[in-house]
């Protein structure tokens, strides 16, 4: 329970006691589809529904960043997820955003956390049971507290320029890496964070949506350039999609990997940041 599941062992698993299943679908808002309408449509039996997009920092003028611990502390209990639970995390989303929701229980102290291989999509094109509308948790008790080694700051990225101690991997597209394409946000600057190498997030995955793993996935990072034997730190625009390529570097064994919250949303906005424009 620390990687990847098969919607068999899931189907087989459902109904245990301590496991508890998340649907973490998540969707730009820009798209015209509803993540909570959808769960409500069809699910898998037993999920509860993981509103990413409201579990953030709404302090913050940059999407998607961390919540405080006792937010996130509330959010899961309200869920019916707490410690001792076995979690599994689905999406039926482009951007793969369950490994958003991996990172983040991660992060708040969770550990037996997986991910199930091919999502939604999978378990519904081998026609297993959906359920529809809201499921009942029981509560429980959810204790939260930050694994700072597991997130990186602007300032601490700003700071890995000069001493390049860490790599830093661009899950975003070829062109948004290079600047060839405008940043979706229109207000951010073009390009990426000097030195960092891209590896596009859909490089990790199989045609039919499932992850590629061993060989194949060691592939796809070292592709990118990347030394798989030292520090790697993930970005993207908003860190959605980084948490794939940590989520990836995981499968691997890696266990010196962080996630840049801000990203380039933080750092394409910022005054005070290089920007490099052609590919690394």
């Amino acid at each position: 329970m620390d990687g990847l599941v098969t919607t068999a062992w899931l189907a087989s698993a459902l109904g245990e006691g301590d496991l508890c299943v998340i649907d973490a679908t998540w969707f730009i808002g820009t798209e015209g589809r509803n993540a909570a309408t959808e769960y409500d449509a069809e699910h898998i039996p037993g999920a509860a529904f993981m509103d990413l997009a409201g579990l953030a920092d709404t302090s913050s003028p940059y999407p998607m960043m961390l919540p405080t611990a006792e937010t996130f502390a509330r959010q899961m209990q309200s869920l019916g997820v707490g410690n001792g639970c076995r979690i599994v995390v689905y999406d039926n989303s482009p951007y793969h955003s369950a490994a958003r929701a991996w990172w983040m229980l991660r992060i708040f102290g969770m550990h037996d956390v997986a991910l199930l291989d091919g999502g939604l999509a999978k378990w519904k094109a081998e026609g297993r049971t959906l359920n529809t509308g809201t499921e009942t948790h029981p509560h429980r008790g959810f204790f939260a507290q930050k694994d700072e080694r597991l997130v990186r700051s602007l300032d601490q990225v700003k700071a890995n320029l000069t001493t390049q101690a860490e790599q830093i991997l661009d899950a975003r597209s070829a062109g948004r890496f290079s600047g060839d394409e405008p940043d979706l946000r229109g207000i951010v600057a073009s390009g990426h964070i000097p030195g960092s190498f891209n590896l596009p997030y859909g490089a990790l995955f199989n045609a039919d949506g499932t992850w590629k793993t061993g060989d194949a996935l060691e592939m796809a990072f070292a592709a990118s350039g990347i030394d798989l034997e030292r520090p790697i730190v993930g970005t993207c625009g908003s860190g959605m999609t980084a948490s794939v390529l940590v989520f990836g570097a995981h499968l691997l064994g890696k266990a010196d990997i962080s996630l840049y919250d801000g990203s380039w949303s933080e750092w394409g906005a910022s005054p005070d940041t290089p920007k490099a424009m052609a590919a690394a």
